[in-house]
């Protein structure tokens, strides 16, 4: 069964050590996007250099160190799925160092009336996927333990938000309608795909994750429409507020510097 995969007693077998070499020491700290629109459009605003790949049989990818405003940030073009993105996370940090991760995403609503116009802070997400069950002790859900932190950030910045727990899914088109009703009345709000496996990968290896949503096409609706999905997964302001959770984390770790 999927919930006897996480064993925490025996060795892993396969390293980053032994795909990469020695561990990199560039920024701590990155920044993560799924958007093809994004990517390019950060890249094209801010002084940027290539400081590693990730490689795979089919595709190479750059990880850049961007600076905005003075600050350095790995920034890179994430894969989708859980599996996907939190071994991307894994190796960003094996190359660069980064030990502190921004991440947002479009998601689907399960609640409009509460999402709409605003950001999603999961508080919470669904393991309906595979991933995690490998990193974190067998459970239904896997806090989000940066949450509390965004609150106040959202707050201070005054950006609208609203808290909740979100589904995390790799099987986009099996997201039934008795599925949607049960996650619903467990206090799911959103429905994304890669939130519990990063989560689960960041714990495990000690690494800081702030993630938030933007929500965009209602999974709970009578006829379905991908509406609102292309704004939520490229809209550029998200990563504006990427950029703010960085600074605050920055100014946080430097005002603790003796």
């Amino acid at each position: 069964m999927i919930t006897d995969s996480f064993d925490n007693i025996s060795e892993a077998i396969i390293s980053p050590q032994a795909f990469f070499g020695e561990k990199n020491n560039i920024c701590d700290t990155a920044i993560i996007t799924f958007s093809r629109e994004i990517y390019p459009a950060v890249l094209g605003k801010y002084p940027n250099e290539v400081v590693g790949e990730i490689r795979a049989a089919n595709r190479i990818k750059p990880l850049h160190l961007i600076n905005v405003n003075g600050m350095e940030i790995v920034f890179y073009l994430s894969e989708i799925g859980s599996a996907l993105a939190s071994t991307d996370v894994i190796e960003v940090n094996w190359k660069t160092g980064a030990d502190k991760f921004v991440m947002f995403g479009s998601a689907g609503a399960l609640d409009p009336e509460i999402t709409t116009g605003k950001f999603v802070i999961p508080t919470a997400a669904y393991r309906d996927e595979g991933l995690s069950y490998h990193y974190a002790p067998p459970a239904d859900y896997i806090e989000i333990r940066n949450a509390n932190y965004l609150q106040r950030l959202f707050e201070d910045k005054h950006i609208p938000y609203v808290m909740g727990k979100a589904w995390t899914t790799d099987s986009v088109y099996m997201e039934t309608r008795e599925l949607v009703r049960k996650r619903k009345s467990e206090g799911c709000i959103a429905v994304e795909m890669e939130l519990a496996g990063v989560q689960a990968v960041c714990d495990h290896y000690g690494l800081q994750l702030y993630d938030f949503l933007a929500t965009g096409d209602v999974v709970d609706q009578e006829e379905y429409t991908p509406e609102g999905l292309h704004e939520a997964n490229h809209s550029l302001d998200k990563f504006d507020v990427a950029v703010e959770i960085v600074k605050s984390i920055k100014d946080a770790y430097n005002q603790r510097k003796p």
